[in-house]
């Protein structure tokens, strides 16, 4: 195992990571911007390095100040967490490069998987379902309306080099594809360094459900089971489950097995995140993207699996993975990002927290970057916490996040808690009834 593990990221998931690698008895380094000089993953870390000025692209996002600050304190390995340089192959290339572990897959699978073009055509030839689209990058709007023509609409325009939700579009109708053709090809050029587009069918109404795998050492993948990420908004995940209530076992099964398909063929090592899209009027599913890191929403799986996922992360970079298996999945667990934000408008509310006081129980978890006193930055992403519940059931799993969300006081900043108080209030969402168009209309109703 690791003498010394730098985390290149901050909030929440660095906290969380810097926990589970005290535990194994490892040190650990947290890396800082000006904003974060008293943050919490700071405090937690066993030394901390400063890597720059509060802008990302000046800190997070500078991979010769990471390097340093590593090769400053002694550090043998880093682990991106998510966002940031998690899925850079160039940054993981530069990092195994320098003689440190890389927690994570191989940069070249990392590369293979940003691609959204490249990763569709890939996962098509493993045998996995992709909705139609265009299976190379298109040149121009004449293009685009060609193909669109074949597809049909509604389709979404995709930035080929997107992730997380980030650079899609959904176009309804003819006249409006030459608008958003364009628009999205000068954001994908700004934003990810790459103006190629896809255009995909759009399914609606649709589940979003996404499975959890594990690539090992000696080529064998676990599947972690599932999660549904229907609950969302603008492509923004803000709940998530598992296992997913509103898909059959068939599906399921079926799902699972594609993604192990998918993880073997890859030769994939580490943790990984198949992404579907799916049609619950026909229970067929396909295939959206590959995420090549620790997913926001491990949590979940944690809950149901009893695995530590970073750990398993770190035993797997570590090639001492040769005693992990398929663990029972039992119960029902849930999440809710708790986000510092209006919650209609969905703008960040950045300030000063005031209160933060956390509710406290046996079957609740939190994971937090942050503490009264704290200020909320407005140079990241807003997330202050994951709050999850596990239970039984999924009725029950429910009814103590709604205790929890009661209990939850922040003040300071405005957050979406009371958004969230209504969603596990809603009928629809309490009967497992949802899709990818439910949180919308509960927040605007």
């Amino acid at each position: 195992m690791f003498n010394s593990l730098l985390i290149a990221n901050r909030g929440e998931i660095a906290v969380r990571v810097i926990r589970t690698a005290k535990r194994l008895g490892i040190r650990t380094v947290a890396v800082f911007s000006d904003a974060d000089a008293s943050a919490r993953h700071v405090e937690e870390a066993d030394t901390a390095v400063r890597i720059g000025p509060s802008p990302v692209a000046r800190s997070y996002l500078d991979v010769d100040a990471i390097l340093a600050a590593a090769s400053a304190s002694g550090a043998d390995a880093i682990h991106p967490g998510y966002g940031f340089l998690s899925e850079n192959a160039d940054f993981a290339r530069r990092v195994q490069a320098a003689g440190l572990a890389w927690i994570g897959p191989s940069p070249d699978r990392i590369a293979e998987m940003g691609d959204k073009i490249r990763a569709r055509n890939l996962m098509a030839s493993y045998g996995v379902p992709v909705s139609r689209g265009t299976s190379q990058a298109l040149a121009d709007a004449a293009a685009a309306r060609a193909e669109a023509t074949r597809i049909g609409y509604p389709l979404m325009v995709k930035a080929a080099g997107g992730g997380g939700g980030i650079g899609m579009t959904v176009v309804r109708h003819e006249a409006d594809l030459d608008s958003a053709f364009q628009t999205a090809r000068g954001r994908a050029e700004r934003m990810f360094g790459s103006a190629d587009i896809l255009l995909e069918q759009y399914i609606e109404p649709a589940r979003h459900v996404e499975v959890q795998i594990l690539g090992l050492n000696d080529g064998r993948v676990l599947v972690l089971g599932e999660r549904d990420c229907s609950m969302q908004r603008r492509f923004q995940k803000v709940i998530e489950e598992t296992p997913c209530r509103g898909i059959s076992d068939d599906l399921r099964e079926r799902m699972l097995a594609a993604s192990r398909r998918a993880g073997e063929s890859l030769g994939y090592r580490g943790a990984g995140t198949l992404e579907y899209l799916v049609d619950p009027r026909t229970e067929q599913f396909v295939f959206l993207e590959m995420n090549t890191r620790l997913q926001v929403e491990h949590p979940v799986t944690e809950l149901v699996t009893g695995m530590d996922l970073v750990e398993a992360q770190l035993l797997v970079a570590a090639h001492e993975d040769g005693e992990l298996a398929e663990p029972a999945r039992e119960n029902h667990a849930i999440e809710l990002r708790i986000y510092a934000e209006d919650p209609v408008r969905m703008l960040p509310s950045p300030g000063r927290l005031e209160q933060w006081k956390e509710p406290v129980g046996e079957h609740i978890r939190i994971d937090s970057g942050y503490r009264a006193g704290d200020e909320v930055s407005p140079y990241y992403d807003p997330l202050l916490a994951k709050l999850c519940t596990v239970a039984a059931s999924r009725a029950a799993a429910i009814k103590r996040a709604r205790q929890a969300v009661g209990e939850f006081s922040v003040t300071g900043v405005k957050t979406n808690l009371p958004l969230l108080h209504r969603v596990l209030e809603d009928d629809a969402f309490m009967r497992g009834d949802f899709d990818t168009r439910t949180l919308a209309r509960i927040a605007e109703g």
